[in-house]
């Protein structure tokens, strides 16, 4: 039986002018803990998996919001593994993200991993506000070890000020559009990753395009943002490519 799941979570500041957390709100696979923030103004919450999800057919939402000057950082206990179900219907996996004024999300989930006969859409969808500041992280394994993928749909769309800042769809494995698995998409690679970083101080200057190592890039946005897009053979590598990337990043609008 397919399940249906929802998760919210919303971070303001109170009277001190700490963030606190006046909605955290999971349930089924969707299970939320605060968990310990390493500033003493900021919250983070982490999505705890209570059963395996999603499988096909499961329709999941998480919406996350940082309202005016709230940091909050949400990340997960543990991959999430898309597997199959007993039909035909895919599973879907929808994120709802907003961020206010002079506010910071940085959205780090753990990797999602396509299982050889899963079938899974999920789309993220953002709204940020002028001031706004966003580190958003996506990691897709393609197969668990010794596997082939599983059909894997994912699209992104951020809109800045209400003007769309990226807008991007990838697509793998079976009844994938041609041409997903060759030398000009992964290159035989089975980890896609992408590091979104949106900084209005990169208004004044937004870090130049280049290439990070031998299968990353960063690329420069049409706004304060930049985009680092990496391949790597497993998941460890890929985490490495992307974490040093983001130290490198938020060390940028100081420097």
């Amino acid at each position: 039986m397919s399940i249906r799941a929802t998760a919210r979570i919303t971070a303001a500041l109170d009277g001190r002018g700490v963030t606190s957390l006046p909605v955290l709100e999971g349930d089924g696979p969707l299970a939320l803990r605060r968990t310990r923030d390493t500033t003493a103004a900021g919250a983070r919450v982490t999505v705890v998996g209570a059963m395996s999800a999603p499988l096909g057919g499961d329709r999941l939402t998480i919406g996350a919001r940082a309202e005016e000057g709230a940091r909050l950082t949400v990340d997960s206990a543990a991959a999430t593994v898309s597997l199959p179900g007993t039909g035909d219907e895919p599973a879907t996996y929808d994120v709802e993200l907003s961020v206010g004024e002079r506010a910071e999300l940085r959205w780090l989930p753990g990797q999602l991993v396509s299982a050889h006969g899963s079938v899974l859409h999920m789309t993220t969808r953002v709204r940020l506000a002028p001031t706004a500041r966003l580190v958003l992280r996506e990691e897709q394994i393609l197969g668990r070890h010794a596997e082939t993928t599983g059909t894997l749909v994912s699209r992104l769309t951020v809109h800045r000020a209400g003007r769309p800042l990226i807008d991007q769809q990838t697509a793998y494995g079976p009844g994938a559009p041609g041409g997903w698995d060759g030398a000009a998409v992964l290159g035989g690679h089975r980890a896609f990753g992408q590091l979104l970083f949106v900084e209005p101080a990169f208004e004044e200057k937004c870090p130049d395009a280049r290439l990070l190592g031998d299968t990353a890039v960063l690329t420069p946005l049409a706004g304060p943002a930049v985009l680092v897009t990496a391949v790597a053979t497993d998941a460890r590598l890929l985490r490495g490519v992307l974490d040093d990337a983001l130290n490198d990043l938020l060390d940028a609008p100081a420097g």
